[in-house]
């Protein structure tokens, strides 16, 4: 072989490998050096945390498990009773998801706003519902789950998703001229509280929520 072939050769193969996709915990320098739904995370190939997949569940990790606080971001900020962040993203729900429990009035001309967005509907606070935040509500796709959420006290209740609490918009009727929620609200009904043994004019209960 001449050294005009061989360097080709080797020309090639150097520049098939540059272009290899990788899979769980390969080699990257960016997103589109990780096949399907994996992403770069500290020059590895993973799952990404804000999408949920379980591609590299059974792979060794590469990188600590991001918390939280790292894995939702705010993608701005709106001008709405100040200036608040708003998200379309939310903490990835767990076994014992962190959340904070705020109350809602799901009633017509209650401090909900609008009817409900799984069903288009105004329901009786006297029903186990819940409103979550729209990383949590995922494009109506939990409308009718039900979820369990645990208080400090150790009670539980569960609660039908019937609603969306925006982390999007907010400051119109629709949205009952209220901001937009934080990424990490469980809006309950009165009926949830109770069952909780919460009094309501906390305004805000720190719990843990789970998919039943």
């Amino acid at each position: 072989m001449s050294n005009l072939a061989f360097l080709s050769l080797i020309f090639t193969i150097f520049i098939s490998t540059s272009n290899a996709i990788s899979q769980c915990n390969g080699p990257c320098k960016t997103w589109d050096d990780c096949d399907g739904q994996l992403i770069c995370i500290n020059g590895k190939c993973n799952d990404d945390p804000n999408v949920g997949t379980k591609i590299c569940k059974s792979s060794p990790p590469s990188v600590p498990s991001p918390t939280p606080t790292n894995t939702c971001r705010p993608s701005g900020t709106v001008n709405c009773n100040g200036v608040h962040p708003i998200y379309r993203c939310s903490p990835p729900v767990t076994s014992s998801t962190p959340a904070q429990l705020t109350f809602n009035d799901f009633s017509e001309g209650g401090d909900g706003g609008g009817p409900s967005s799984c069903d288009g509907k105004y329901h009786d606070n006297n029903e186990r519902i819940v409103a979550l935040s729209t990383g949590w509500f995922a494009g109506r796709s939990r409308c009718g789950k039900m979820i369990r959420i645990r208080a400090n006290n150790g009670k539980t209740v569960t609660a039908k998703v019937v609603d969306e609490c925006d982390s999007t918009m907010g400051c119109d009727a629709e949205h009952a001229f209220q901001s937009p929620c934080k990424n990490n609200i469980v809006d309950g009904s009165i009926a949830v509280w109770r069952a909780l043994g919460l009094d309501t004019d906390l305004g805000i209960v720190p719990v843990t929520w789970s998919m039943v």
